[in-house]
């Protein structure tokens, strides 16, 4: 019975938290952390410090990123591989938010990107639907992918914590074509999904009215991106961000550059934590950037938000799990190892309770580690993290929406039967089973 309360009090803190936003679930996890510790009398968990302090340090330097420029002059070759290749753009457009967020550690340079897909889709007369609500879906799928994203970063974090193999490249040799994969299947089934608007009654009734054409249809605009002045110092800053990067997969990929020392051994997690603020060091210095405006930049706040994130839920959920670990190991330990695919929808529906891959995998990672679940499992659904798309309350998913002024791409009269429903499941499913494939050959 005291079990089950305490679950009751975790879910309740989690779904009244995520009701008040980012920085409402940490605060209302404390509340959480309150009641398990004096009402309870359970034990305190202990907080991710090791996992805060790397996202710390890449938001940090992903932060330096966009205000030395770097960031703009990605969206600018974004744009323009798009416009180059407009009859493609249900194919194109999620490819390339998918790949701006493994580049950028965060789906939030989505928002951008949308305007453009709109354009083009409408001005091809293309259902706008098609590329704009997979391009949502693809661009969080990529955050799994990103050696720089909070979730891959925690649970890299969490993996070596453990003392287990597995290395930050080890995780994206399987992430990232399992992700690939499950983003071209879901663009290819996008690619006729809908009425073409000719054929769309809805739509043609909705254009009749003059004021409604021109909102929809409005100019056939040109790149703006193109027509500005990218400084040198913007491109300096993206290549120096990209030297980060490998720096990262190499040292991870080949233990022996790393340094020894002989009554310790240097984790990965240390090492990230170092490149990534020596790297922010390198462009404070060579960009011509002002260090006092990063924390003004939006990748910069969201990051330090998914730090507090992180930070309330994970010390609420361990306080919890680490308290009844012994019935877990006994009853959910052999379901797991029984049926490896329970795994992936704690996971996938977890993602959704909180909102976000990070807490999921702070949630989660840690428990099926401390259980026993085979590692292999654990990098082979990793794709399952992202799944915030089953009911439309994502502020990407909401973005997308609001930017297709066609309405095509909605809310259903059902809810569940939204625009984002059967990508996304197409696409975790199908990163899923090719992350388990991969995972099973490689490890």
């Amino acid at each position: 019975m005291e079990m089950l309360l305490g679950l009751i009090v975790l879910l309740a803190c989690l779904v009244i938290g995520v009701r008040h936003g980012g920085l409402g679930l940490p605060v209302v996890s404390g509340v959480g952390l309150v009641i398990f510790v004096f009402v309870f009398g359970y034990k305190p968990g202990k907080p991710p410090i090791d996992v805060m302090l790397t996202i710390i340090s890449v938001v940090t330097c992903a932060g330096y990123l966009q205000t030395a420029g770097g960031l703009s002059v990605m969206l600018h070759y974004a744009e323009k591989f798009l416009r180059s290749n407009p009859k493609r753009i249900t194919i194109y457009a999620p490819i390339t938010t998918w790949l701006l967020t493994i580049l950028c550690g965060t789906g939030h340079v989505v928002y951008t990107m949308f305007p453009i897909i709109y354009d083009i889709a409408i001005h091809e007369n293309i259902r706008p639907e098609r590329p704009m609500a997979v391009a949502s879906v693809a661009s969080q799928m990529g955050i799994s992918a990103s050696p720089v994203s909070v979730a891959l970063v925690s649970m890299a974090g969490f993996i070596s914590a453990a003392g287990l193999p597995f290395t930050v490249l080890n995780l994206l040799s399987v992430s990232i074509p399992a992700t690939f994969c499950g983003v071209i299947l879901a663009a290819l089934w996008s690619y006729r999904r809908g009425k073409d608007l000719a054929d769309d009654p809805v739509f043609q009734e909705y254009i009749k009215d003059p004021a409604h054409y021109e909102e929809v249809y409005g100019a056939n605009s040109k790149s703006s991106a193109a027509q500005q002045n990218m400084p040198a110092s913007w491109y300096r800053s993206m290549w120096i961000f990209f030297a980060g990067i490998i720096i990262i997969a190499a040292l991870g990929n080949m233990p022996q550059l790393l340094p020894h020392f002989p009554d310790a051994k240097i984790t990965m997690t240390t090492v990230i934590q170092m490149v990534m603020l020596c790297i922010a060091a390198v462009m404070l210095f060579c960009c011509k950037m002002q260090a006092k405006d990063v924390g003004n930049s939006q990748v910069f706040r969201a990051g330090l938000v998914a730090v507090v994130s992180v930070y309330g839920v994970a010390w609420m959920a361990d306080t919890y799990f680490s308290n009844h670990m012994t019935f877990i190991k006994q009853e959910l330990g052999a379901l797991v190892v029984a049926y490896p695919w329970t795994y992936a929808l704690a996971l996938f529906f977890t993602s959704k309770l909180v909102n976000s891959q990070a807490a999921a995998v702070s949630i989660i990672v840690p428990l099926a580690i401390s259980i026993g679940v085979d590692p292999v499992i654990i990098v082979s659904f990793i794709s399952a993290c992202y799944g915030y798309f089953f009911l439309p309350t994502y502020p990407s998913d909401l973005a997308c929406i609001s930017f297709d002024r066609s309405g095509t791409t909605r809310i259903g009269k059902y809810v569940l039967n939204h625009s984002f429903m059967i990508p996304g499941l197409i696409g975790v499913f199908t990163g899923c089973c090719v992350g388990y494939v991969i995972a099973h050959i490689l490890y």
